[in-house]
């Protein structure tokens, strides 16, 4: 048998803490979303349960008499819901995290450094989803991310920047036998480069013309949608590719990659941690996101 009427769960635990703080400003604040978000939950209940639960007034919010009745059933629902859930995540063991990024970060950045955290965290239980593109995941597809911005977040995510961009080419170190480039020099030489679906990231035009390289034609290129590949390329001699300082650093410490000019570009962009601004935010997440903080603080120094 279907268990109906059902009202939205957040919009009873918005409504729950809303009633124990006597404030939508103090249980936005508890569930870490806006003061707007909680106002939205609790008028959607009130349309669902056809009754005003709150008194609006000028500085103070009361419960109705519907109110009152109503918080104390779902505050006694709520508890035991979270106390069988506490119980339910002991016996599992571990906190489910799905963390998204792109193929590069992952790669990259997130790899080297994930068994530092997972020897922080034994009992998360870490989910990787990469796509390229923020803007095709949906807010429930994931509880903290690690991209690439230059325009600012799409709606809904809040965000932490992590690293500036620094955009500089690398080669291995037989590509060049020693020799460093002066920007005009690059044009002349292969040049790795992300095809046209990657217009966030700095192009190669975008990086000559930034160091006053202006209206040359690239002798050679090799071009792929994927910055692996170049990446992959550019280690086994052949040609040069754009890297961003942070993302590239352990190909540089091993010796895979050096720097094939002096000069750099940034067109303002930068790494940063994003997550869905009106979710709740569980243990696990806050964890990833603290952890990412203190890697890219560590990284600068």
């Amino acid at each position: 048998m279907r268990i109906s009427p059902l009202p939205p769960l957040p919009s009873l635990i918005a409504f729950e803490a809303a009633m124990r703080h006597g404030s939508f400003t103090r249980a936005a604040a508890e569930l870490h979303l806006t003061q707007s978000a909680i106002s939205r939950q609790i008028a959607q209940l009130e349309r669902f349960l056809g009754k005003k639960l709150f008194l609006r007034e000028p500085r103070a919010l009361r419960l109705t008499v519907s109110g009152q009745r109503y918080a104390a059933l779902v505050q006694r629902l709520l508890v035991d819901c979270a106390e069988a859930t506490e119980d339910i995540m002991k016996r599992k063991g571990h906190q489910e995290l799905t963390v998204a990024c792109s193929q590069g970060v992952a790669v990259l950045w997130l790899t080297p450094r994930l068994a530092r955290f997972r020897a922080q965290h034994p009992d998360c239980h870490l989910r990787l989803v990469v796509n390229d593109s923020l803007a095709q995941l949906s807010e429930t597809d994931f509880d903290m991310g690690i991209y690439f911005l230059r325009d600012g977040p799409p709606s809904g995510l809040a965000v932490r920047r992590l690293y500036d961009e620094e955009v500089f080419p690398v080669c291995s170190p037989a590509y060049l036998k020693g020799r460093t480039l002066a920007p005009a020099d690059l044009p002349q030489e292969t040049l790795l480069m992300l095809e046209d679906g990657q217009r966030q990231w700095m192009s190669w035009q975008n990086w000559l013309a930034h160091n006053e390289v202006d209206d040359v034609r690239i002798e050679q290129q090799i071009l792929s949608n994927q910055y692996p590949v170049l990446l992959q390329l550019a280690m086994e001699g052949q040609g040069i590719v754009l890297a961003w300082r942070h993302m590239i650093d352990a190909c540089m410490e091993q010796g895979l990659l050096v720097r094939a000019c002096e000069a750099n570009a940034s067109l303002g962009g930068g790494y940063y941690a994003v997550w869905p601004r009106d979710r709740i935010e569980h243990a696990a997440a806050r964890a990833f996101r603290s952890w990412l903080v203190a890697e890219s603080e560590a990284s600068l120094l």
